[in-house]
């Protein structure tokens, strides 16, 4: 693989997967592009730093003129930066827009320009929509609810048509819902286990009905990797295989880890669009390239809730959407930037 970019690297899945990248001595370099918003940390990076093979840059994809500049030194790319908050893009979709339609278009562009070797372009089940029975094939057509999955629909449909029409060799995974330490606490998991540590009452939707896929933030990157190693250009990738339980049911298990009841829970009615049952099938990953998720959830579901726990400061600092600063002494600046 060579010289690999990864935009948004110092996100949560982002942050995982370039540590991961780090591990394996056929990656000769690592360049995190990140525009560190309020859900993008360097600190979550923490210990790659110390890697001579990581470089950072703090910047954002929709600068053409340096993202044109990173492409032209890298044969790879990894695409996860995105604005990701469903209930943000209820009330700011033209930020969701310009990042996950434009921002990759911007990539593509520059991708396009200098012959990269592989682009992987990361995306969600959220594009299929709504599935009131069976699980979503790669094949299903795209019905997203809410901007946030129309911007990220979009936006893997741009990425598919410059395989077609240009031949840029892009393969899109699409995964369920992740969760693992390091995420922000917008999303629910995060978010319940931050308020119950801190004895406050947590809310949940209508009654508590929405079925999700709970997959390790792991999992997810061990597949993103073998689609980057061996996906076939113009191909999607469904990556699943975790626990599909309603928000109540994750909600008990969480009220367990934490040591709360169910005085601690209040029902709220329902947000626009919220999609009652999202399912994959993820044969296809399985049965091409290997995959096969290996976390437990119960034990990852702890795991995750004692991570919680332990990093009280690091969590507690997301709460506000603050973000580091960073200078040179904490991060690997590219000379020009």
């Amino acid at each position: 693989m060579d010289r690999v970019l990864v935009t948004g690297g110092a996100g949560f899945i982002g942050s995982h997967f370039t540590k991961r990248l780090l591990e394996h001595d056929d990656v000769a370099s690592v360049t995190v592009l990140d525009a560190l918003t309020y859900a993008g940390h360097v600190e979550n990076l923490g210990e790659a730093f110390g890697s001579e093979k990581l470089t950072f840059i703090h910047g954002n994809i929709l600068d053409v003129a340096l993202v044109d500049d990173l492409v032209s030194r890298h044969t790879a790319i990894v695409h996860f930066a995105a604005e990701s908050h469903v209930d943000r893009s209820l009330f700011d979709a033209r930020a969701f827009l310009a990042t996950n339609v434009q921002g990759t278009q911007t990539l593509l562009d520059a991708s396009m320009r200098h012959g990269i070797q592989r682009f992987v372009h990361v995306s969600t089940d959220e594009v299929y929509g709504p599935l009131a029975r069976g699980a979503a094939t790669e094949e299903n057509p795209l019905r997203p609810s809410v901007p946030y999955a129309a911007s990220k629909a979009a936006g893997d449909l741009v990425a598919l048509s410059y395989f077609q029409t240009y031949g840029v060799p892009v393969c899109v995974t699409r995964s369920s819902n992740n969760f693992g330490p390091f995420q922000h606490p917008e999303k629910i998991i995060p978010l319940f286990v931050t308020r119950l540590l801190r004895g406050e009452p947590v809310t949940l939707h209508d009654r508590g009905q929405h079925v999700r896929n709970w997959l390790h933030v792991d999992d997810n990157c061990a597949g993103i990797e073998l689609v980057l190693r061996g996906g076939i250009p113009g191909e999607v990738y469904n990556i699943g295989g975790g626990t599909d339980l309603t928000s109540k049911e994750l909600t008990g298990q969480l009220l367990r880890l934490c040591g709360a009841g169910w005085d601690a829970v209040t029902y709220i009615p329902d947000r626009p669009a919220n999609d009652i049952r999202y399912s994959m099938a993820w044969g296809k990953i399985a049965h091409q390239l290997g995959y096969a998720p290996r976390r437990d959830f119960r034990e990852a579901l702890s795991d995750t809730v004692e991570w919680y726990r332990r990093n009280h400061t690091r969590w507690a600092r997301g709460l506000t959407a603050a973000h580091p600063h960073v200078t040179l002494d904490t991060a690997q600046e590219a000379p020009h930037v």
